[in-house]
């Protein structure tokens, strides 16, 4: 099973919702996905109910320690499992550098312990272009690019395309990608012109689906769930169902070649 790393750049562009939500998609597809919250801030974590995390019961402890990562898997109440997050995560950048030891040691640990054999894994990242959201790429796939419908996002999104493809001949491969655009309002006409400006950059790797700004998608963040368990009639829940069967259908879910 794949896995996908959710990326950008730029702050305040959804991530977080989408790895959530496109992990609750899977979920209730019975594909019980793996998610990895890379991000000191731990947003992931928090709205995955598994209660209080500490540095040692986190991923920080696998960077520190070498701790396995089956050990720091937990089970959510919403049929997936969580590797969580802990603000001490924010030291790793100043503690191990950007060697590519530090930088493979995820994805090497990920196939070594076999976590995504049967399942796919969805990790969040932090904004920042450090250890952490670089590890994520490097253990990727495919990487999935949420951009909301701002002008300053359109520039963030050619910043992630440059990044990407300067990884690329390290990786040995251009990195699949797909951009998906959030917070999109149709009653706006700059909505559209930012969502035309996409099409006619990316063409094939940004998604039909537009993530709208919704009331079930800014509620379900203080409810500390998903917006399928808060609200599943909302247009929040279908248009994150509406992503999920995109990906599905265009096998950007399925493994890598």
């Amino acid at each position: 099973m794949p896995r996908i790393t959710v990326f950008n750049q730029k702050g305040g562009v959804g991530k977080t919702t989408t790895a959530l939500n496109l992990a609750a998609a899977l979920a209730r597809a019975g594909e019980a996905p793996l998610t990895i919250d890379l991000d000191p801030q731990g947003h992931l974590t928090m709205l995955s109910g598994v209660g209080a995390i500490t540095g040692d019961t986190s991923i920080y402890a696998f960077y520190r320690d070498n701790k396995p990562l089956t050990e720091l898997t937990l089970q959510t109440e919403r049929h997936s499992s969580l590797i969580p997050a802990h603000l001490e995560l924010a030291k790793v950048d100043t503690q191990f550098g950007k060697g590519p030891n530090i930088l493979n040691r995820l994805k090497l640990a990920l196939i070594r312990e076999n976590l995504n054999g049967v399942r796919p894994v969805i990790m969040d990242c932090s904004p920042l272009l450090g250890v952490l959201s670089l590890s994520a790429i490097f253990a990727a796939d495919k990487v999935l690019i949420p951009v909301s419908a701002d002008y300053l996002a359109v520039k963030g999104a050619l910043q992630v395309e440059k990044t990407l493809n300067a990884l690329g001949p390290v990786l040995k491969k251009r990195i699949e990608r797909r951009y998906v655009i959030t917070r999109f309002d149709g009653r706006r006409k700059m909505s559209w012109d930012i969502y035309n400006t996409f099409r006619e950059r990316f063409g094939r790797e940004l998604c039909e689906t537009r993530i709208a700004e919704s009331v079930s998608l800014a509620e379900s963040p203080y409810a500390e769930t998903d917006v399928f368990e808060h609200a599943p009639g909302s247009r929040g829940a279908q248009d994150y169902q509406a992503l999920y069967e995109e990906l599905r259908a265009s096998d950007f879910l399925a493994m890598a070649a």
